[in-house]
């Protein structure tokens, strides 16, 4: 009789720490997360039907770990020679005339473990959409992707090369500066 009580007792502890395990692995994600902000802003006009390029609004992408969102002297370069005026353009006039900052809700978040350099995927070509999704067709911004480890590491994967001969070790770095390589040890994302 003890033997049944003891396997069911690792069959239980062994379902709860799966369970455990599953539920931790879903902490953070946040895929189809879509706030309303304080002005809204349609990425649709901007860069769907006006094609203002993403790196013109969030330019600190190229040379920065983060794209940030743009100053508002950016949306000015544009708005404050517009003569169509609608209730959000007046907000952002609002903002900017009385120095005061947006208050915008952060939509896309990696957990603080994670290191993640926009400039770093920008400079290798990857496209603002095969994170983001595709922003151009977004009145309103979402999490278009779960930004999980494995979800990255699929696209490490299929970017990845390993060098298979000597040569190839030798000259890596070389080969590096032509093309970058998707790392896919830890610390490519993790330090």
């Amino acid at each position: 009789m003890k033997l049944p009580l003891a396997l069911l007792g690792v069959i239980g502890a062994a379902t709860v720490s799966g369970l455990g395990a599953w539920a931790l692995s879903r902490v953070g994600i946040h895929q189809g997360y879509s706030p309303e902000q304080p002005i809204a802003f349609s990425h649709t006009i901007h860069a769907g039907q006006n094609k203002v390029p993403c790196l013109y609004c969030h330019f600190g992408a190229r040379t920065s770990r983060h794209a940030g969102i743009p100053p508002l002297s950016v949306c000015m370069n544009c708005h404050g020679i517009l003569e169509k005026q609608t209730v959000e353009i007046e907000k952002l006039k609002e903002a900017v005339q009385q120095q005061s900052p947006v208050r915008w809700i952060k939509v896309h978040s990696l957990p603080d473990f994670v290191y993640f350099n926009h400039s770093q995927h920008v400079l290798s070509g990857v496209a603002c959409q095969q994170c983001h999704g595709p922003v151009e067709t977004m009145d309103r911004v979402k999490q278009a992707a779960p930004l999980t480890m494995g979800w990255c590491l699929q696209c490490h994967r299929e970017h990845a090369k390993i060098p298979a001969t000597e040569f190839e070790r030798a000259t890596l770095s070389l080969a590096h500066k032509q093309k970058p390589v998707a790392g896919l040890d830890c610390a490519s994302c993790h330090y």
